[in-house]
């Protein structure tokens, strides 16, 4: 899977078109466009046709307008590519009030994080130690800290610790992404891939020679129904990444 990277375009551009600084206006005789309507049709390419689809023709063509009608609004790929991202971090939910104290906030959190590549899979692609800098972004970091603003963390522990979360969120989804596109990709569902393969397994399977394997191999297969379980893997890892997270509050508060 490429990585793209969001920041190539003119800082002084992308910054004005994500804070809305400065708003570009249509000519007259054009079809109605606006950065936000040219957004979301590229959100939409994305989201239909991957990443590696998206260009400013492909978005005009979604449009039904001319590619050159675009640059009125927007000056090219690499700021289009900043604004989207912004838009779909708008997307997570914040609410106010979260019962289960900082680690139902957390758990909150890594939900809406979850559920955000499940709908935007080519956020996958995106490399994450340059953050989009819109207002956007700004907002969800801001919500995300304040789950554990208060509960005796430092300040770089409490980055840390949303680092921490999201970047476990993000593994796990890529998993899961992957699991959901093999079928298309391959043409075989799990089932069929693992019906294909077993009778060449049970040949060379040797539970002498690998107990440890075969056992859990075998008990997980039957437990989840499946070799893998995106799903399973989220739940269990997301309830122990939390454990680990308690145990520094404890550390820090002497709890």
């Amino acid at each position: 899977m490429s990585v793209e990277y969001s920041g190539k375009g003119d800082p002084a551009r992308s910054l004005a078109l994500l804070w809305r600084t400065s708003e570009p206006t249509g000519r007259k005789g054009k079809p109605e466009l606006s950065v936000e309507r040219i957004v979301r049709a590229a959100i939409e390419v994305a989201d239909a046709e991957g990443l590696q689809a998206l260009s400013m023709r492909r978005v005009a063509e979604r449009l039904g307008v001319g590619t050159m009608s675009l640059y009125t609004y927007v000056p090219g790929k690499p700021e289009l590519f900043d604004l989207m991202l912004d838009t779909v971090y708008g997307e997570t939910a914040r609410p106010a009030d979260v019962p289960g104290g900082w680690r139902g906030r957390l758990e909150q959190i890594a939900r809406e994080n979850w559920a955000l590549y499940l709908r935007h899979p080519w956020l996958l692609q995106v490399a994450a130690n340059r953050p989009v800098l819109g207002p956007k972004l700004t907002a969800k970091y801001d919500y995300e800290l304040s789950a554990v603003d208060g509960i005796g963390l430092t300040d770089v522990e409490m980055d840390s610790v949303i680092t921490l979360i999201t970047g476990f969120v993000h593994g796990t989804a890529r998993g899961a992404v992957e699991a959901a596109q093999a079928e298309s990709m391959t043409g075989l569902s799990d089932e069929q891939w693992w019906a294909a393969h077993a009778p060449f397994l049970s040949r060379i399977a040797d539970t002498a020679r690998f107990p440890t394997a075969s056992r859990v191999g075998q008990a997980a297969g039957e437990a989840l129904n499946s070799a893998y379980s995106p799903e399973h893997a989220f739940e269990f890892g997301l309830q122990r990444v939390l454990d680990g997270i308690e145990a520094l509050v404890k550390q820090r508060t002497g709890g």
